[in-house]
Order: structure tokens, then C-alpha cells, then sequence
């Protein structure tokens, strides 16, 4: 069916070329080519059978290859054969037509001096042709429920990979061929339950719609198309970017031309979604299909609208399917040779929402202003939000767009968790030149409260007030890395964070990795908002090669130690209460030093201890456990000081994580049995 829709001008042709010999019995003709303004067919070779006093003779026709380069089209092997009648000046031929080993169409012609006719047909689907001899320049094509892969070969002029597999056309196409012009094809169309795809499934579309207005200029040095109309619902998929018309209907424009192999230029992109989204603009377009420039502006009334009907492919990449969008937005860009060169967002009372509680922002409102050529100032402010369970406050962010990046214009205080989160420095730099999206930007914390921190992050009730300092931090490539590292100042002594970096902040299993320092901390300050039972002293230790999923650990190896020293130069005494060693116990699965021990500490308060030191090595969900150093089979914990002494030995090595946060949540409980041998 598809190849045969765009030669029945040149059949015709050869048709009334042998006419004139139906009153011999038999009559043939060997012709190397025949030349229209349509097509070529090259082999051809007719024969006309009619037997004498017979009302009607068969004719034969076949051509060796028919090319129709404009169109696209090229045939081997054409096959058509009919009985051919007579009714005045008028002739008639009907009969089956077929190219190669495609599936037969049945080809009806119908000519005289004053006009030419022909339909191409099967059950379902026709194609009428209509050529009149006071226009010779012009064939009307009328198209009835005709499939639309017969368009396969044209489509491949303008754009080779999508194949076309569903959907049907309906229309009239007036196809304007002056001699030594440029071919012209122009008219009404409208289709049904179209589908396309491109072998590498960036592009694609499933039940679309339109009623379209068509005017396309062939010619050998360029190539003009206009399409005009109105979509009408279905989905379509380019690249990331997945619509969802549903019912709707949408009225676009799209202008595209070419000069010889040269790229494709679009002068006109025009979309309008009522209430949804509107755009206008111009792009280029590679041999590739790529995008190469585009100069393009929006105007977005209804986020929500907007998300469901084209954002949720974006959304799905990035890990932020559920997310809920409310407000209104305009935006204008300006891209060109790999470069973002001008950049405007507006935003009116907008609200984002992530359900799975990553951030919120309410209210936000103000412009993004970005030039590559210019300097221009902007402003964005909210009313609050929330990042991972963290609640901040209202502030307003001033911009300064120049030198192809956008810099914040003066420092910002953001109230955080009873604090404030001074933003000192920022630079963001567009993509550009193959590189990504880069932002830089440099974080102070002040006094947060730790309390309210640890109730976001659902951690053990801490209390106190925390103060940090990241000098300078890199996010690009969807990988957040802070240089410097954080300090942050606790339970009197200090906490030193380097190596700190995220995957994916914002997406699908965010990843963190990091290493920590303790040096001075308070046992005294830490055991008690642990839940565990007293201890003086002061901690140092690390915890190295940190690594968590999600937000939940997977690897690290841990090391907690005494200062002695740290402890004479406080004035701090080295105690250990009965309740600590009961929890330690637990939790370590460890027992004491003999029976005297166990007897011993059910008579007293508290013990006196000369180091104590505990590691955990987490690795496929198993904590390696060591100590202060070997004691026979087990490791010590607690090497004990004084009378009456007390130590704590370990004896198994290896504890499942689940278990041991389980026994982690019942010390700080108080819910915990100590172990005797």
C-alpha cells in the first residue's frame, strides 16, 4: 500500500500514451524512461490486448524502478494490469496494482481530453486523483481513512528515524507542479489515533489527533514547511519531556526550513495549551535532530495543570515522580551553540511540595534573571519551607546575573532551627561548552538547636546548640561535595566532618559520605542524651569511610576512645556508673571480669576505669567489634581503675547491625538486662 500512492500521474501518462492502438488486436511498447513533474519511471514496458469486435482489451503495464526523489518514494518492480474501456472520449481501466512482493491495491483510472482521474484503494482506505488539462501544473489528491505509514517516505524527506505505525488521514492535498519550479504539496488534513517511535525510543507518540493545514515546498536547493492547527489530546515523548493531552485540545504552528543538507531551521514554534502552558519561539535543529539553538518563551498559569500535563517525565528522572507543584510562572530562554546566553523566570505564589519529605517551599515568589551579555539583578523570597525534615524561615535571596553566571548579590540569613544558616557566597554557572549545571556556595551555621535537629532526622533527644562553618561547597554532575569539611562545636568538645560529598541530594536513594573526628567530647553531656547510664571522662575518636543510603548506614568503621590526658587537664574524674556498665554490657554483648565482679556491682554507684574504647567495623549489614585489645577470646572495653576495679570484656566479634541498633534503642530506654558469667 505504501508504494504506490504517488504514481498514478506517471501511470496515467503511459495509459493515454497507448490508447490510440485499441482497434489492433495487439499492440506493445518498450519505453527507457518516462519523465513528470512527479516522477520517473525508467524500464517501462506496456501492452495492449484487444481482440477484434471486442467492446474492451486488457492492458499490461510494468516498469523496472520508479523514482520520485522529491517525495522520497522508489519502487522496483511495478506491476498493473486491467481491462481497459472505452465510453466516448472517455477511457476507463480498473485492475490490481502492485510493487514487488507488497500486498496489491486496487488502481482505477479514468482520462479524456479534459481531465485525468484515478483511485487507489482497498477495503478500508482510498486515495482519489484529480488532474484537469486547464491546470496541468495541478493533481488534487483526496484522502479517505488512509493509513498513515502510506506518509513513511515523505516523512523520511524532512526526518528519517521515526517510524510511523499507527493512525489514519483524512483530507485533501493539492500537489503544484510548474514546469522548472519547485514542487509544492498544500491542504486540509486531519488524523486519527496517530502513533510514531524512533529506534532509540526518544521520541514517540500514542493517540494523538489533529486537524492540520499543510503547505510544503520541495525544491533542490531548500525545503520550506508550514503545519497549522490543532492537537487534539494523546501522549507524545521527546526525549525526557513526556505530554499528556488527555482530552485536550491544543491549537500550534510549526515553520521549518532547509537549505540543500544543511540543518533545519524553525522560525516559528508556536503551542498553546489553554490555562496550561503557551509557547513562542524559534529553534535549530542538527542533522542529528538535535537541538542547536532555541530561542523560545512561556507562560505557565497553573503549576499543578502543568506538572500532570508535562512535567512528570523531567520529575520521573530526577527521582521527584510525587511531587506536587502550585502557583503560576513565566519564563524566556535563549540557548545557542552548546550555551545558555539569556535566561528570565518569573514565579508568583508558587508552592512545592516533595512527599517524601526531601524539601518544601511555600510561597515563593520573585525573578531569575540571567545574561551572558549583560549584568541584571533579581530577587526571589519565600514565606519558609523545609529541607529533609528541617524547617527554615522566611528570607529573600538577591541575584546578580553577569559574566555567564549568576551570583548571589549580598550574604543571606535564613532562620533554621532556632539559628540562622547564613548563605556567605554563591555562583551558579549554567551548562555550557559540554560541561553540566555547577553551583558554588559557601554555608555558615549558627547556634541551631540541636534538640529540633535531632527530632527532624529522628535521632536520639540531643540537646544543645550547634555551630558549623562550610567554607566552600561544589555541586555538579548531581554530586554535592563540601571542601573544608564542617566543624561543628558539641558537648564541649569539638566534631570535625571532612570528606563530606552527596549523590543524587535530591533524587532517587540520595547518597552521603563522610569522615568524623571527635576530639574532647563530654561523656558526661553525651551518655545523657544517649539515655545511657552516667559516664565523666572525655571522648575522642572517628568514624571513617562513612557511607549511608538513603539516609540509613551501610558501611563505616568506628573508633571511641578516652583522652585521659584531655580529662586531667579539665579537672574531669574517670567514672563509669552501674547503669553504663549494665547498657555497655548490652549492647556489646559483654560480660565481667569474673564472679567478684558481678557481685561487686550491684554494691556500688559508680567505678572508677583507666580507658575505655569500643570499634565497630560495618560491612553487608555485620559490625566487626573490637576494643581497647585482646583479653584471651574476647577484646576489652572497660580496663578498670581503682578499687573496687571493674572491667568489661566482649566476646562476640561479630553482631548483626539490626541487632545492634536494637540494643542500642533499648540502653537508651533503660530497657537492657546486664550479662553475668
Amino acid at each position: 500500500m505504501t508504494r504506490l500512492r504517488f504514481l498514478l500521474g506517471c501511470l496515467l501518462l503511459v495509459a493515454a500514451a497507448t490508447a490510440s492502438e485499441a482497434a489492433a488486436r495487439s499492440a506493445q511498447a518498450r519505453i527507457a524512461r518516462v519523465s513528470t513533474a512527479v516522477a520517473t519511471l525508467d524500464g517501462v514496458r506496456v501492452r495492449l490486448d484487444w481482440p477484434a469486435q471486442a467492446r474492451e482489451g486488457v492492458l499490461s503495464l510494468q516498469a523496472a524502478r520508479v523514482e520520485a526523489p522529491e517525495l522520497g518514494y522508489r519502487f522496483h518492480d511495478l506491476q498493473w494490469r486491467c481491462p481497459l474501456r472505452r465510453d466516448g472520449a472517455r477511457w476507463r481501466c480498473e485492475g490490481d496494482v502492485r510493487a514487488g512482493r507488497g500486498r496489491p491495491l486496487r488502481l482505477a483510472i479514468e482520462l479524456d481530453d479534459a481531465r485525468t482521474a484515478a483511485r487507489l484503494h482497498d477495503r478500508r482506505s482510498a486515495i482519489r486523483l484529480r488532474r484537469d488539462a486547464a491546470t496541468p501544473e495541478l493533481t488534487r489528491i483526496e484522502l479517505a481513512r488512509v493509513p498513515l505509514a502510506w506518509a513513511q517516505a515523505l516523512l523520511a524527506q524532512a526526518w528519517a528515524a521515526p517510524r510511523l505505525s499507527a493512525g489514519s488521514v483524512d483530507g485533501r492535498l493539492d500537489v503544484i507542479a510548474p514546469s522548472g519550479a519547485d514542487l509544492r504539496v498544500e491542504g486540509p488534513l486531519r488524523i486519527d489515533g496517530a502513533a510514531l517511535d524512533t529506534p532509540d525510543g526518544r521520541v514517540a507518540a500514542e493517540g494523538v489527533g489533529a486537524a492540520v493545514e499543510l503547505r510544503a515546498r520541495f525544491g533542490e536547493r531548500a525545503t520550506r514547511v508550514g503545519v497549522a492547527g490543532a492537537v487534539r489530546g494523546g501522549e507524545l515523548l521527546f526525549g525526557n519531556a513526556y505530554l499528556a493531552l488527555q482530552r485536550r485540545r491544543v491549537a500550534f504552528a510549526l515553520e521549518a526550513e532547509r537549505d540543500g543538507e544543511g540543518p533545519w531551521r524553525l522560525p516559528r514554534l508556536h503551542w498553546d495549551d489553554p490555562g496550561v502552558l503557551r509557547v513562542d519561539g524559534r529553534a535549530v535543529l542538527g542533522a542529528d535532530a538535535g537541538l542547536r539553538a532555541l530561542d523560545v518563551g512561556a507562560a505557565m498559569p497553573d503549576l499543578r495543570a502543568l506538572r500532570d500535563g508535562y512535567l512528570s517525565g523531567f520529575l520521573g528522572v530526577a527521582g521527584l515522580a510525587d511531587l506536587r507543584l502550585a502557583g503560576a510562572a513565566a519564563a524566556r530562554l535563549r540557548y545557542d551553540a552548546g550555551a545558555l546566553h539569556e535566561f528570565d523566570l518569573r514565579l508568583d505564589g508558587v508552592a512545592v511540595d516533595d512527599p517524601q519529605g526531601r524539601f518544601r517551599v511555600a510561597d515563593l515568589a520573585g525573578d531569575v534573571r540571567f545574561s551572558s551579555a549583560e549584568s541584571l539583578r533579581s530577587e526571589l523570597r519565600w514565606q519558609g519551607g523545609e529541607l529533609h525534615g528541617l524547617d527554615f524561615g522566611a528570607a529573600r535571596l538577591p541575584l546578580l546575573g553577569e559574566r555567564g553566571e549568576l551570583r548571589l548579590a549580598d550574604e543571606v540569613a535564613v532562620p533554621l532551627l532556632g539559628g540562622r544558616a547564613r548563605l556567605a557566597h554563591m555562583r551558579l554557572r549554567p551548562p555550557a561548552d559540554g560541561r553540566g549545571l555547577e553551583l558554588n556556595f559557601g554555608l555558615d551555621l549558627e547556634r541551631l538547636d540541636i534538640a529540633r535537629l535531632a527530632a527532624a532526622l529522628q535521632w536520639p533527644p540531643f540537646a544543645g546548640e550547634l555551630t558549623g562553618h562550610i567554607p566552600q561547597a561544589r555541586y555538579a554532575d548531581d554530586r554535592l561535595e563540601f571542601e573544608g569539611g564542617l566543624a561543628v562545636h558539641l558537648f564541649g568538645g569539638a566534631v570535625q566532618v571532612s570528606s563530606l560529598a552527596m549523590e543524587r541530594p535530591f533524587g532517587v536513594a540520595p547518597t552521603l559520605s563522610a569522615d568524623i573526628a571527635f576530639d574532647d567530647i563530654d561523656l558526661q553531656s553525651l551518655t545523657g542524651v544517649l539515655g545511657f547510664g552516667s559516664i565523666t571522662g572525655k571522648l575522642d575518636g572517628e568514624v571513617a569511610g562513612l557511607r549511608l543510603v538513603d539516609w540509613t548506614p551501610v558501611a563505616f568503621d568506628a573508633r571511641l576512645r578516652t583522652d585521659r590526658a584531655a580529662a586531667r587537664r579539665a579537672g574531669v574524674r574517670q567514672r563509669i556508673s552501674q547503669r553504663a556498665v549494665q547498657d555497655l554490657s548490652s549492647v556489646s554483648d559483654a560480660s565481667f571480669m569474673g564472679s567478684l565482679q558481678a557481685r561487686l556491682i550491684g554494691l556500688f554507684d559508680d567505678f572508677g576505669y583507666a580507658r575505655l574504647g569500643i570499634g565497630c567495623r560495618l560491612a553487608e549489614q555485620v559490625c566487626e567489634m573490637d576494643g581497647l585489645g585482646s583479653a584471651g577470646p574476647g577484646f576489652i572495653i572497660v580496663a578498670g581503675a581503682g578499687l573496687p576495679r571493674l572491667s568489661v570484656i566482649g566476646f562476640n566479634r561479630r553482631v548483626d547491625w539490626p541487632t545492634l541498633l536494637e540494643r542500642l534503642a533499648a540502653a537508651g530506654s533503660g530497657d537492657v538486662k546486664p550479662v553475668f558469667e
